[in-house]
Parts: structure tokens; C-alpha cells; sequence
């Protein structure tokens, strides 16, 4: 049984959540969709810690990112397919 390292909960989402500790950089991830638990790989471009968010397609500063099939922020950098995204290239709209 292998186990993934990344959920992704809707079809319509553009990012990930790494599930596992230690994800280093050149990792090719399992991805989990949990909506209908298809699965695809995907290469970590960086060590990525649990909780944090992945792209799993490219992202410029503005893009909307979509989680759980909504909108959960915007970019304020960029990203590429496999990178980390946190505070330094993503924030909430909330505040």
C-alpha cells in the first residue's frame, strides 16, 4: 500500500496539502484527489513541510488560489508546477 503524500480535495483546485513529514525537494508525490480518490504524481520542487501547500499548476501574482473547489486567497508572487506555496507567495483575502 503506498501513501500519499499530497491531498487535493476537488478537481477544481490548483493546489495541494503535503500530508507527511519531511517532504524534500525531488520527491515525486502521490496525489490523492479526495473527491473521487483518482490519484497522479507530481515532482516536489522543494523541501515542503506538512500542512503546506503545493502548486500543481503554474500561479503569477494575482491568480486566484482554489482549495476545496473555492477560492481560500490570491498570489502575491508567483509559483510552478510542484512549488511550495505559504506566506512569502500566497495570502488569504480575509484581511
Amino acid at each position: 500500500m503506498t501513501i500519499p503524500q499530497l491531498l487535493v480535495h476537488d478537481h477544481k483546485d490548483n493546489v495541494g496539502v503535503v500530508v507527511v513529514e519531511d517532504l524534500t525537494a525531488g520527491t515525486e508525490m502521490l496525489c490523492v484527489v479526495t473527491h473521487d480518490n483518482s490519484d497522479f504524481t507530481l515532482t516536489a520542487n522543494a523541501d515542503i513541510p506538512i500542512g503546506h501547500k503545493v502548486a500543481l499548476k503554474p500561479l503569477s501574482e494575482g491568480d486566484t488560489v482554489i482549495k476545496y473547489g473555492e477560492d481560500i486567497g490570491r498570489m502575491i508572487g508567483s509559483a510552478g508546477i510542484g512549488d511550495h506555496l505559504h506566506t512569502h507567495n500566497c495570502k488569504t483575502k480575509r484581511w
